[in-house]
């Protein structure tokens, strides 16, 4: 059955449009701070690299090899908080490339969690019964190296505002979706005007109860929490929920700190995802400290996830054993409620898979 486009949307997209004959002056709005800070994000590994005060021996050639396969991107926020001169820094190694990238290891592969195939119509995947994801957004404010979308077609899900409609029919006609996920990319690199456009579609949605957004951004530029995300957010009559991707407690800075307590006060629940990885946070200590000081912020450790088998990625494979491991050592040192959960998303599954 076709569903009408809800009447408030047509209404605004019709005043939206100039009258016929007439000339109107648009007048730019100036760029919030957070999209200059994505603008002037670092993009080439000699520039990377010179930042930090690293030699170009033994560093470059390999970062150039990697470079070419998956770009770089780090935003100067991110930057400032790692250690100058230090080529082990645990949020240096999350975004510079390495030598080993160019290399093909076996069972290491592009769409490690078969999204190909759960793609419902355009930018609307669904891999759960009553979950659906939205791909908002092919951008990113920041390239981990870990990606597990590092290959993916974003150009072929571009939504264009016929999309919407059809995302909102597909909705509309599968009752038992009761949330939504903005994801990407990162959802929060799209501008507050598309997300409120997107958040007023999903009200209409009888049958939807929360809106779930997995971003990095707040963490990576913390400026993007500003009045005008505050206010779409608390104008949805949805449930908010924010999973933030935190993989170690150097991320957590002064300036990440005010953003997460602003959503917090607006209403929005806040979840944290890390990833293992190899010379990142595979370590006991490391990941109970970033239990500690996420509760400290206002976040509840969400997920351990290990790690995706994607192509380009094997140097930060840490197995199953070991992180499960990790986990049981986690658990004589914290309370329950600050562990995460150890899972895994196997293609086809009905839900992540927990390794304990």
């Amino acid at each position: 059955m076709i569903q009408r486009t809800p009447a408030s949307i047509e209404a605004r997209e019709s005043s939206q449009r100039p009258a016929t004959g007439t000339a109107t002056l648009q007048i730019p709005e100036p760029r919030p701070d957070w999209q200059k800070l994505m603008s002037n994000a670092i993009t080439s590994p000699e520039e990377l690299l010179k930042r930090l005060g690293l030699p170009v021996e033994p560093w470059l050639k390999g970062a150039r090899a990697g470079h070419g396969l998956f770009p770089v991107r780090v935003p100067e926020p991110f930057v400032q908080r790692m250690q100058p001169g230090n080529p082990n820094d645990p949020l240096l190694r999350q975004v510079l490339p390495l030598i080993e990238e160019s290399h093909q290891e076996p069972g290491f592969v592009r769409d490690p969690l078969g999204e190909d195939d759960a793609i419902q119509t355009t930018g609307l995947i669904r891999k759960y019964r009553s979950r659906a994801l939205l791909m908002v957004t092919g951008h990113c404010a920041i390239n981990c190296r870990y990606c597990f979308r590092r290959h993916f077609p974003y150009g072929e899900h571009r939504l264009s505002p016929d999309d919407r409609h059809e995302v909102i029919n597909t909705l509309t006609a599968s009752p038992e979706i009761n949330e939504v996920i903005f994801s990407g990319g990162d959802p929060l690199a799209a501008n507050d005007r598309l997300l409120a456009q997107w958040a007023e579609l999903l009200d209409t949605v009888p049958h939807l109860r929360r809106l779930r957004i997995h971003s990095r951004l707040p963490v990576v530029i913390p400026q993007r929490v500003n009045d005008s995300l505050l206010k779409w957010l608390s104008e949805s009559r949805l449930q908010k929920v924010l999973v933030v991707h935190i993989n170690h407690p150097a991320e957590l800075d002064q300036a990440t700190r005010q953003a997460l307590s602003r959503l917090r006060e607006a209403g929005v629940t806040l979840l944290n995802q890390s990833v293992i990885l190899k010379g990142v946070n595979d370590s006991t200590d490391t990941l109970a400290q970033l239990s500690e000081t996420l509760f400290e912020a206002g976040v509840m450790p969400y997920y351990l996830h290990a790690f995706d088998p994607v192509e380009g990625a094997h140097h930060f494979a840490v197995n199953d054993d070991r992180a499960k491991a990790l986990v049981r050592e986690l658990m004589e040192q914290l309370p329950g409620f600050l562990v995460p959960k150890l899972v895994r998303e196997l293609p086809g599954a009905a839900s992540k898979t927990p390794l304990l």
